[in-house]
């Protein structure tokens, strides 16, 4: 019987593709870059190298927030200020939010039957604006953002801090629900608890880091969890 719901927040709970495309085309405009859907698009092939880096443990977090737009201007021949660029994207990042189909409904399901915490890796800042936004905290028993634990997704040392804050945490009643392989997945393997892989594009299975479980749709969750 599931207890305990490890929640991720980006591209689980809201949808952060969308607002990271309004926020970077805000910042780079005012940035006084010319925004192409091309430009929005190579940013976040960079933006996910740079935080895959991150789960690797090859560069900081800080690294990270301004090294995205210092490859990027260096492709585009631009000299611009990675930190300025970084402080307005980030301000518009925490305004608002967009939930991804049956995310709301699925919190109000969940929420009288299951023990629920949010376990993310995005910048603390622009977490809780978006948290604040969505008024969706009220939902999870304690909310566990890396840059408060001390340690990043998918590390042993991040879920071993947040179990130790779990009051009764037992591994065999709980399961980490998220859309990425290399955060979420792999990292509910190192902490040896259930996985599901919130799958909604139908990427292709990575043989090497295994879910438990997968679900195309948010509302496929609460009934896998009765008959786990």
């Amino acid at each position: 019987m599931i207890e305990t719901v490890l929640l991720d927040l980006d591209d689980t709970i809201l949808d952060f593709h969308k607002a990271e495309a309004i926020a970077l085309r805000r910042a780079l405009t005012e940035m006084g870059v010319p925004v192409t859907d091309a430009i929005c698009e190579r940013y976040s092939e960079i933006n996910a190298a740079q935080w895959r880096a991150l789960e690797a443990g090859e560069i900081t977090r800080k690294q990270v927030l301004t090294r995205r737009f210092e490859l990027l201007y260096a492709e585009l021949g631009l000299t611009r200020s990675p930190e300025e660029t970084q402080r307005r994207y980030e301000g518009y990042l925490s305004q608002g939010h967009y939930f991804i189909p049956g995310a709301e409904e699925l919190l109000e399901a969940l929420f009288p039957r299951c023990a629920l915490y949010l376990v993310s890796n995005g910048n603390a800042v622009v977490q809780e604006g978006r948290l604040k936004s969505a008024n969706i905290s009220r939902y999870f028993r304690e909310i566990f953002i890396s840059e408060h634990i001390g340690a990043d997704k998918p590390s042993r040392v991040y879920f071993d801090r947040c179990f130790a804050r779990i009051p009764g945490f037992r591994r065999e009643t709980a399961i980490l629900v998220g859309d990425s392989l290399t955060s979420d997945i792999r990292g509910g393997i190192n902490a040896g608890v259930r996985t599901c892989w919130f799958n909604p594009r139908h990427k292709p299975k990575n043989p090497d880091i295994p879910a438990d479980y997968e679900i195309d749709a948010l509302s496929d969750l609460p009934p896998l969890l009765e008959r786990i």
